[in-house]
């Protein structure tokens, strides 16, 4: 897909779109990769076509509604999915269990810094869920790194497309 038919979606669907995307994503769901889509959505914003604040609105409710999704599914079926997730993705499993151990030694914190990792960030929630981390301290920490990762997207977008508008004015 290329950036003008990904330019194409954000101008017909507008702000849903950045949502939709972003919170396909934080499921961990085959979609469009947050990871292009947060920069696109920092350029349209840079472009006048959204304001910034917004975005970064849109992205972290995205994010947060995804990870709590994950969370519930991890307090309420997290052995069941586990059996079933491993099944289908051996691999995981060594990095799963690692970070499980990990939230029950460091909690919040280990959330939070697993929210700034690429791949376990989406996947911390369910382990989370698992332990029956106080959901509040969860949230807290959830939206903290969710915060700090989708600024560094949205951000680079916005500042690279600045630079970009400028230079073709």
């Amino acid at each position: 897909m290329s950036i003008q038919e990904l330019t194409n979606y954000f101008i017909q669907y507008g702000a849903f779109f950045i949502y939709l995307i972003v919170l396909l994503e934080y499921l961990n769901l085959p979609g469009f990769p947050a990871g292009v889509i947060m920069p696109l959505a920092g350029i349209w914003a840079a472009s006048g076509e959204i304001s910034f604040p917004v975005v970064m609105v849109l992205t972290v409710a995205a994010g947060l509604t995804g990870s709590w999704a994950l969370y519930l599914l991890g307090r309420l079926g997290g052995t069941k999915v586990m059996e079933l997730y491993f099944k289908k993705f051996p691999k995981h499993q060594p990095v799963i269990e690692e970070k499980m151990e990990f939230l029950r030694e460091k909690g919040c914190i280990g959330v939070f810094v697993s929210k700034l990792l690429p791949m376990v960030r989406t996947l911390i929630s369910i382990p989370a869920g698992m332990v029956k981390m106080d959901f509040v301290k969860y949230t807290i920490s959830s939206v903290c790194g969710i915060f700090l990762w989708n600024l560094a997207f949205v951000g680079a977008g916005y500042f690279l497309g600045e630079k970009a508008i400028s230079l073709l004015s």
